[in-house]
C-alpha cells in the first residue's frame, strides 16, 4: 500500500503551491474590489486581475488541470485530487484561474465524452481556452429535481428542429454574460421507459424564446464572483436538431457520467476549504485573548482544533481512494465510494467551518472573512448534486444487497 504521490504529482503540488502564494492568495482582496466595481457584476471573468492570472496560469502549462486525455492536463482523478484541494484553499477565485471551475468543467467534460466533432469544434474549443463560460439547466421549480426523471421541460422534434418549452432554476453562471451556451435536460419522449425520457441538448444564449428571468440567492449571497444563479423560462426555443448531444433518451445516463466527476471534484476542493479553516482558526486562537488567556489555551478550542485534524484527515483518505478506485475500475466500480464522499464530505466540513467561525466570534460572520461565504457554499452542497439522503439511500441498497443476496 502506497501513501506518497507520484513524481508527476508531487512536481505539480509544489508549482501550483508556489503560484498560489505568489499570484492568487496575493489577489483575492484585489479581485473582490474590482469585481465590486464592473459595470456589469455578473461578468466576473471579466475582472482585470483574473483576466491577468488566468493568462499566466495558462502560460505555466496550469491550465484544465481536471479533464484527463490531450485535451487538458493528462493528469489521472488520484494526480488531480490533490491540486484540486489546493484550489480549494482559496474557493471563489483559485478554480477560475487555473479554467477549473463548475459548472464549466462539467460542461467539458461531457462535450469530451458525448459530443460530436461539430459541437466539439463550436462549443469544447473555446471553454476549453478559457474565451467563453456555460452553464448547466437540469433543476426546476415545480418538482423534486433531486429525482431527475422527474424533469418536465419538454423537448419536442419538429422537422429538422427541436422546440423546447419549460422552467429552470439554480443555474449556476448563468447571470454572466459570457455565458455562451446552456446544457439543457428536459424530456423528449414521456411515455418511455422512466430513464430513457430525458435527453440533453445545446442551447446557445441568444436563442429566441429563452429568457434569464432573474438572480437566486443562496443565504442572501447573490454568488456574482463565480456567475450568479439564475431562474430561466423556454417559452417555444427552437434550436436544430445537431444540437442534441447523445442520442434521445441518453440524457439520464449522461448525467450521471457528468455528476461522477463533479461529486469528487466538490469534494477534492472541500478539503481545501477545511485546511483553510484550520488555518484561520489556529491563527485566531492564537492571536485573541479571552478571560485572562489565549484561545488557543482553552480547552475546548484545543479540542475542536484537534477534532477538525482528525476528521479532514479521515476525509481526504477517503477521497483519495475513491479517485484511485476511479481510475482503475471506473466511475460505476468507484460507485459506492463516490456517495460515501458525497454525504462525508460536505458534513465534516460544515462542522470544521462552524468551528472556525465560532474562534472568529462576530467577525467570523462578517464579510472581513470568507468563512461566512464558505459556510454557505458547503452547506449548499448537501443537496448539490445530489442530497445527502438520496445518495445514503442509494448507498444502504447496494450494503444491504450483500447481506441479503442470499
Amino acid at each position: 500500500m502506497e501513501f506518497a504521490y507520484d513524481a508527476k504529482t508531487n512536481e505539480m503540488v509544489a508549482e501550483l503551491t508556489a503560484f498560489m502564494d505568489s499570484h492568487v492568495y496575493p489577489a483575492e482582496k484585489t479581485f473582490h474590489e474590482q469585481l465590486a466595481v464592473l459595470d456589469n457584476r455578473w461578468a466576473w471573468d471579466s475582472v482585470p486581475v483574473l483576466t491577468e492570472l488566468r493568462a499566466e496560469a495558462r502560460r505555466r502549462g496550469l491550465w484544465n488541470l481536471f479533464l484527463p486525455g490531450s485535451k487538458g492536463a493528462g493528469l489521472t482523478n488520484l494526480q488531480y485530487a490533490p491540486l484540486a484541494e489546493i484550489t480549494g484553499r482559496s474557493i471563489q477565485l483559485a478554480p477560475a484561474v487555473f479554467n477549473c471551475a463548475a459548472p464549466d468543467t462539467g460542461n467539458m467534460e461531457v462535450l469530451n465524452e458525448f459530443g460530436t466533432e461539430a459541437q466539439q469544434r463550436q462549443w469544447l474549443e473555446p471553454l476549453l481556452a478559457g474565451e467563453i463560460r456555460s452553464a448547466f439547466a437540469m433543476t426546476e421549480p415545480d418538482v423534486a429535481s433531486s429525482d431527475a426523471t422527474n424533469v418536465e421541460l419538454s423537448i419536442v422534434r419538429d422537422g429538422d428542429d427541436y422546440v423546447i418549452n419549460g422552467r429552470k432554476w439554480w443555474i449556476t453562471g448563468a447571470m454572466n454574460p459570457n455565458c455562451a451556451v446552456f446544457i439543457v435536460m428536459g424530456k423528449t419522449d414521456p411515455g418511455s421507459e422512466r430513464h430513457r425520457q430525458q435527453s440533453q441538448i445545446l442551447v446557445p444564449r441568444d436563442t429566441p424564446g429563452l429568457e434569464v428571468l432573474r438572480g437566486m440567492e443562496v443565504f442572501g449571497y447573490d454568488d456574482n464572483d463565480h456567475g450568479g444563479h439564475a431562474e430561466l423560462r423556454f417559452t417555444d426555443v427552437r434550436v436544430p436538431v445537431s444540437n442534441l448531444i447523445g442520442e434521445e433518451g441518453g440524457g439520464f445516463a449522461i448525467a450521471q457520467a457528468r455528476l461522477g466527476p463533479g461529486r469528487i471534484h466538490h469534494c477534492m476542493r472541500a478539503i481545501g476549504v477545511a485546511e483553510r479553516a484550520i488555518e484561520m482558526m489556529c491563527r485566531r486562537a492564537a492571536s485573541r485573548v479571552a478571560f485572562g488567556k489565549p484561545l488557543a489555551e482553552q480547552g475546548v478550542i484545543r479540542d475542536w482544533i484537534a477534532e477538525s485534524r482528525v476528521r479532514v484527515e479521515q476525509l481526504r483518505l477517503l477521497v483519495l481512494k475513491t479517485a484511485w478506485l476511479m481510475d482503475t475500475v471506473g466511475n460505476r466500480g468507484a460507485h459506492t465510494e463516490i456517495q460515501s464522499i458525497k454525504i462525508a464530505t460536505p458534513l465534516t466540513v460544515q462542522w470544521i467551518l462552524d468551528k472556525a467561525i465560532q474562534v472568529h466570534g462576530a467577525g467570523g460572520v462578517s464579510q472581513d472573512f470568507p468563512l461566512a461565504a464558505m459556510y454557505a457554499g458547503i452547506r449548499t452542497l448537501r443537496f448539490a448534486d445530489g442530497p445527502d439522503e438520496v445518495h445514503k439511500n442509494a448507498l444502504a441498497r447496494t450494503e444491504l444487497k450483500k447481506h441479503l443476496a442470499s
